[in-house]
């Protein structure tokens, strides 16, 4: 993937550093996997705001993906590469000999007419989707399952990719993107590659017009407001804090401050942490 830039002839061109979709090979979503996406807001089941700044943004339907890759030993041609307005990463559609279709996340370096398989003797080729158990230490992956059966839940944006590195009884060592060492499962699933288009995180919208096309709404900083709103509000001219260290609007401290609950289930499948 190419970023395209813009001559400066006007100020929301003149930063903007957009994905060209050279890899893009197909404008319109299979249909049938097509499901509606009710717009949220922000809001829970209550309908009280618990994320704040979101709400309006284009109409956009969900696109299936196929996250656990347990069509065994049946090949599959890819039939297109895609935009997702739902993810990072771009998709690639999948036409099994079947006849079935699904939506996979398109790894980097897959293109039209490549073959992809799952399964458990499957060959070391990138999109193909194995056991942690089959896969040679050292591989990069992506798509990684938490739970056998569950689908893939971790490195799954674009980009990112973790790397197998040890295996140590019924389970293996898995380095993820933040640096943590992590065991799981030796019978749980992840797809060969690192995830496609990694040159999203130098994009640049450009313009506020684009990130409200994406959902999300202005950000009014705490300083800029009064005391009765935010704890960080009031003040003559460019008031400081007024605190050792910067609180959410509700008082709860955002600067170095654990939310990590101690004695979480998963600790103990930590074999290093992402903070040293």
């Amino acid at each position: 993937m190419s970023i395209k830039t813009f001559k400066p002839t006007s100020d929301g061109l003149r930063h903007a550093a957009l994905p060209s979709f050279e890899e893009i090979t197909k404008s319109e979503p299979e249909k049938t996997l097509l499901v509606p996406l009710k717009k949220k807001a922000g809001r829970n089941a209550q309908g009280k705001i618990t994320v704040r700044h979101r709400g309006g943004g284009h109409q956009r339907k969900y696109r299936l993906i196929d996250f656990k890759r347990r069509k065994d030993n049946v090949p599959a041609r890819v039939a297109a590469i895609e935009y997702d307005p739902n993810r990072s990463a771009y998709i690639a559609l999948l036409h099994y000999v079947d006849g079935a279709k699904s939506y996979i996340l398109a790894p980097n370096r897959l293109k039209v007419n490549d073959t992809v398989v799952s399964g458990e003797d499957v060959d070391i080729k990138v999109g193909n989707a194995l056991p942690l158990s089959s896969i040679p230490l050292g591989t990069i992956i992506h798509n990684i399952e938490l739970k056998a059966g569950k689908g893939g839940q971790l490195v799954r944006s674009a980009g990112n990719f973790a790397q197998l590195m040890a295996r140590e009884g019924d389970y293996v060592q898995v380095r993820l993107p933040s640096g943590e060492v992590r065991m799981i499962r030796k019978e749980c699933r992840a797809t060969i590659g690192q995830v496609g288009n990694i040159e999203h995180e130098i994009v640049n919208l450009g313009k506020a017009g684009r990130t409200r096309n994406m959902g999300r709404r202005p950000h009014v900083r705490g300083s800029a407001m009064n005391p009765v709103d935010h704890p960080h509000g009031g003040g003559e001219g460019k008031a400081p804090i007024g605190r050792p260290s910067p609180v959410s609007p509700w008082g709860v401290p955002t600067a170095g401050y654990k939310t990590r609950k101690k004695g979480k289930h998963s600790d103990k499948y930590i074999v290093r942490k992402r903070k040293k």
